[in-house]
């Protein structure tokens, strides 16, 4: 058998958490066992149970559908025991029985020789292994934390970056008390999901924001619920920095700034500040301006046209 590897990282989690998070019955598992998963994909174990060995991914969820279970219960005692026997001892991280169907119990035994955490569940094998999957997404995504406040402005998620002192939180709270939402104060928790990234607040800071001169203050609790988010997409960073005379600000706009977060390009926007600028109604503009180039809309080509128009009819 040619066991394959696929692992993109590595996370252990406890058979309880594991039947917690994705709504499972634990029908084995060891005391204070846990579970390696290391691949995003699932596997429905229906080859190797026939016989067919030279390609397996040892790393994947194994799931049971009707189909496998229907299967087991048609062949020969000993041959259905060879055959869990020789998919239990390859390492694989657990198997998950669908529809709620009756375990067979050369199962359990197979599971308990090899110490392999075996799951129950009453959803189809088809849902089943999509939220498998979506879970397994989830858990192995690339993380990091960075500093700064994220806000949903518009429906928009907006990482606000820049020195600590600038004036980022009062700023962000101003945004709260415009209507807008607040995801994170101070550290923000990235996740990459495929090609998105999300962005929420460690559960101890959650809901909270510190403000000189007041402390800390929740937000949730002031606000009402409306006021928070708890995880939101990222789509732009806006980093704030002091005014600095002697470097060239553009005055014109189509800038493409990016920042690299977790290996994708965020569109980033960079809002100088003094006293008198009102920073909450520029973050506003700014995410106004980003929606329209979304849509398509580009103002400095519409300057263009404009010029070209006014030269044509002074012809």
């Amino acid at each position: 058998m040619r066991l394959v590897k696929e692992e993109k990282q590595k996370v252990v989690v406890t058979c309880e958490k594991f039947a917690l998070d994705n709504g499972l019955e634990i029908v084995y598992a060891a005391d204070g066992a846990e579970i390696t998963l290391s691949s995003v994909s699932v596997n429905r174990p229906g080859l190797i149970l026939s016989g067919y060995y030279d390609y397996f991914a040892s790393s994947r969820v194994q799931v049971f559908g009707k189909s496998e279970v229907t299967y087991l219960n048609s062949m020969e005692p000993e041959l259905r025991k060879e055959r869990l026997e020789g998919l239990f001892q390859k390492g694989i991280p657990c198997a998950i029985v669908s529809r709620n169907q009756r375990i067979p119990k050369d199962i359990t035994e197979a599971a308990k020789e090899y110490q392999v955490p075996v799951f129950r569940s009453d959803k189809v094998t088809a849902m089943l292994i999509n939220d498998t999957v979506k879970y397994m997404n989830e858990t192995l995504a690339l993380t990091t934390g960075t500093h700064g406040i994220m806000l949903d402005v518009y429906g928009t998620g907006v990482l606000i970056s820049g020195a600590s002192g600038i004036g980022k939180s009062e700023t962000a709270l101003e945004l709260v008390h415009r209507g807008h939402r607040l995801v994170s104060d101070d550290l923000v928790e990235l996740k990459r999901v495929k090609d998105d990234i999300y962005g929420e607040a460690p559960a101890i800071i959650k809901h909270m924001m510190e403000i000189r001169g007041l402390g800390i203050i929740d937000v949730k609790a002031m606000y009402g619920v409306g006021a928070v988010k708890k995880r939101k997409r990222l789509e732009m960073v806006i980093e704030l920095e002091n005014w600095n005379t002697e470097k060239e600000y553009n005055r014109v706009g189509n800038v493409n700034l990016t920042e690299n977060i977790l290996g994708l390009e965020i569109p980033k926007y960079l809002i100088p500040i003094m006293p008198g600028r009102n920073i909450a109604i520029l973050i506003e503009v700014a995410v106004r301006d980003f929606r329209l180039k979304q849509d398509g809309y580009n103002t400095l080509a519409e300057i263009e046209k404009r010029m070209e128009d006014d030269s044509q009819n002074r012809r």
